[in-house]
C-alpha cells in the first residue's frame, strides 16, 4: 500500500497546506480519502493522475473535506475525459448536498452528461461496505458537519488505515483505529480545547489503546505546527510518499 499526502491542511490553509486529501494506491485500486476545495490542485501539483482513481471516500461533508467534488467532477468531464466508472462514498445526504454544491457552483452542471458512470454510495455507521477492492467501515466521530461525520476504517488485502476525520477525541475512535498499519489523526492543537477537534495531549493519551503501527498528525493549526517535538506520532507534509 501507498500513502500519497496531498492535503493535509485546514480549513484556513495553515501553512501554506492544500486542503484535506489522502491518495491510497493498493493491488489493483486506487482511491482518494477526503477531498478538499484544493483537491485537484493538489492532484496536478504531486502528478496524480485523476482518472486513475476509482473511488473517493468522504469522511465528512464540510468544504475542506468534500468541496474538490464538483472540481474533480468537472475536470473528468471536460478536460480528463474520463470514460470508466468512478465511486464517491461517504455519509448520509451526500447525494443531495453534492448535488446542491455543484449547481451552487457550477449551475447547470448537474443537468448535461459526465460522459462516465457514477455512483453515490451512501455508508451507515459500523457497517462494513466492498467498495471497488476497499472495505470501508464508518464510525461515527464529534464534528457537526449537517450529516454524521465519520472516522474511517480501510482495508485493503491484509492492509488497513484509519483515518479520523475531523473530530475531538471519541472513544469510537479505539475500535477504528485499533491495530492499523497506519493511523492518521486529525490534530488541531497541542494541548488548547478547540471544540469538535483533536488536541496532541488528549490524542496521545489513547494510542497505547489503540496500538496502531504508525501515527500520522493532520489538519495542524499555526500553533500545532510551531511545536519543536512530537513524541510518538509523526507530521504529514503536503507530498509526503509512504510505503505501508
Amino acid at each position: 500500500m501507498q500513502l500519497q499526502v496531498l492535503g493535509c491542511g485546514d480549513a484556513f490553509g495553515s501553512g501554506g497546506r492544500f486542503h484535506t486529501c489522502f491518495h491510497v494506491s493498493a493491488g489493483s485500486t486506487s482511491f482518494l480519502i477526503d477531498c478538499g476545495a484544493s483537491s485537484l490542485i493538489a492532484m496536478r501539483r504531486f502528478g496524480v493522475d485523476p482518472n486513475t482513481v476509482r473511488t473517493v471516500l468522504i469522511s465528512h461533508l464540510h468544504g475542506d473535506h468534500f468541496g474538490g467534488l464538483p472540481f474533480l467532477l468537472l475536470d473528468a468531464q471536460f478536460v480528463s475525459r474520463r470514460t470508466t466508472p468512478l465511486t464517491i462514498a461517504g455519509p448520509p445526504t451526500l447525494s443531495a448536498r453534492l448535488q446542491a454544491l455543484r449547481e451552487t457552483m457550477f449551475p447547470g452542471s448537474t443537468e448535461s452528461d459526465l460522459g462516465f458512470p457514477l455512483d453515490i454510495v451512501e455508508l451507515e455507521p459500523q457497517v462494513t461496505t466492498q467498495v471497488n477492492g476497499v472495505s470501508v467501515i464508518p464510525y461515527l466521530v464529534r464534528h457537526p458537519s449537517g450529516a454524521p461525520s465519520y472516522a474511517l476504517r480501510c482495508q485493503v488485502e491484509h492492509q488497513t488505515l484509519c483515518y479520523s476525520g475531523d473530530t475531538e477525541w471519541a472513544p469510537a475512535l479505539i475500535e477504528a483505529a485499533r491495530g492499523t498499519d497506519v493511523f492518521i489523526a486529525e490534530c488541531y492543537t497541542f494541548d488548547g480545547p478547540v471544540p469538535f477537534h483533536m488536541n496532541w495531549m488528549s490524542l496521545r493519551e489513547h494510542l497505547p489503546e489503540i496500538g496502531a503501527k504508525r501515527v500520522l498528525l493532520t489538519h495542524m493549526s499555526k500553533g500545532m505546527l510551531e511545536q519543536v517535538a512530537i513524541d510518538g506520532a509523526e507530521r504529514t507534509e503536503d507530498g509526503l510518499v509512504l510505503e505501508i
